[in-house]
């Protein structure tokens, strides 16, 4: 049986939520292996909207849902999306949810930190959702983090959160801010560990047992890839690794368990906050696709830029993360326009590239090279067969095969669950 990971290709917001959930009923569990929530998924079932942030896809399902230790957890983020969803008919216990012993803690004051250094930058400020998750990374990598672990232990966390204040105490005097209150800290993290301990386990252990016996899981992804820490729009970028290999070690599950990587791609492009974007637009027809496509993040409530789909991004993508196929969504948004661009390269200065260049200041000069493709006037919405498809349309998706070089593994023509063309199946690698 295959393993599947899920991921974005653009700059996230490409419609996971629904692939993954529409996945998750042929997996048995389903893993959150970066981010943190900072990142949000939208699922429809049976008339109810369920707005997920921390919380696997899977648990709306009855399936078990891990959060890997990639992810960066806020404990109090999670109690508040755990009653969330109780009020939606979902109850969250350790039968459906398990945490990473060595997931790290994201804490109040790694929010705090977070909104006063992006308020503070000005003109400068990167559009981080000021959720604590840059802080929350940047102790783990300084060896300060506090995990869900230790919560299981209170009486060793006064010296490790005395670590961690050394640093932050520092930084808070040098933003005129004054320092964090220890045991106010302390006793805040004591009242929160026992909702997060019945969570709590080695899930690497637990997902190599679940491997070996043949079960089929499922790892869902934050974001998308040019979010990615290393391969992404940097600066303008997330603090995780968004690419397909952060699978393996935010999960503690070997890269060879994974058997195939979907790249979640929107037929057009949308991006949230600052940063480059080639193709964006700013006229009628960049209103027109964010209308049409309700372009407001789950998280932040933003209104999303929008733009031509970037075929060279895309396939840019498609190589950093080895994906095996592409699930397209929000084919319908297209409907109706006379014309339709696709970006199959870039002008930069005199030359013409094949690629987004690392540099920031090239990636804010490129100019995109459009290829324009006829429109359909006939609605894709709700299609479930190649028949259900205007010629146009389906040429367009062909089209968009051979500039990506990766073939179209499912097509989503609706935010409804079954309104979803199969052509081939994950699982079924």
């Amino acid at each position: 049986m295959a393993n599947v990971v899920v991921v974005g290709s653009q700059w996230g917001d490409e419609g996971k939520g629904k692939i993954v959930d529409w996945l998750s009923e042929r997996a048995d569990i389903v893993v959150r292996f970066q981010g943190g929530h900072n990142a949000g998924h939208t699922l429809v079932i049976d008339d109810k909207t369920y707005k997920l942030s921390l919380l696997p896809s899977g648990v709306v399902r009855g399936k078990l849902s891990v959060i890997g230790n990639g992810v960066v957890v806020d404990p109090w983020a999670l109690e508040r999306e755990i009653a969330e969803v109780a009020k939606l008919g979902v109850k969250v216990t350790r039968d459906n949810l398990r945490i990473a012993e060595n997931a790290t803690l994201i804490l109040p004051l790694h929010r705090e930190l977070d909104a006063l250094r992006e308020n503070a930058a000005g003109e400068g400020a990167i559009g981080t959702t000021k959720r604590g998750i840059g802080p929350a990374y940047e102790d783990k990598v300084g060896r300060r983090a506090i995990h869900a672990v230790d919560l299981l232990d209170l009486k060793t966390l006064p010296a490790k959160i005395d670590r961690a204040l050394v640093h932050h105490n520092a930084l808070r005097r040098g933003l005129g801010q004054p320092e964090i209150d220890r045991d106010a800290l302390l006793a805040e993290l004591s009242a929160i560990a026992p909702m997060i301990a019945p969570y709590v386990e080695p899930v690497w252990q637990l997902l190599d047992r679940y491997k070996r016996e043949g079960k089929r899981i499922l790892f869902e992804g934050a974001q998308g890839s040019l979010l990615d820490v290393d391969h992404g729009t940097y600066p303008y970028v997330t603090s995780s690794n968004t690419v397909a290999a952060s699978a393996a070690t935010g999960s503690g599950l070997g890269p060879s368990s994974i058997n195939y990587v979907l790249g979640i791609t929107k037929a057009y492009t949308t991006r949230v906050g600052q940063g480059p974007f080639p193709t964006e637009l700013t006229c009628e027809a960049g209103q027109r696709l964010g209308e049409r496509g309700h372009e407001f993040g789950t998280v932040t409530g933003r209104a999303r830029r929008c733009g031509w789909f970037d075929a060279t991004l895309v396939r840019q993508t498609i190589k950093v993360s080895g994906m095996n196929g592409i699930a397209l969504t929000k084919l319908d948004v297209l409907d109706g326009f006379d014309e339709i661009k696709v970006a199959v390269g870039y002008r930069l200065g005199h030359h013409e590239i094949d690629r987004l260049p690392a540099s920031q200041e090239a990636q804010a000069s490129v100019q995109p090279i459009y290829e324009v493709m006829p429109g359909w006037q006939e609605s894709t919405q709700g299609a479930r067969s190649w028949a259900d498809l205007p010629a146009q349309a389906i040429k367009y998706v062909k089209r968009l095969e051979e500039l990506i070089e990766a073939p179209v593994a499912l097509l989503s023509t609706s935010p409804e669950r079954a309104d979803t063309i199969l052509v081939h199946d994950p699982f079924q690698d």
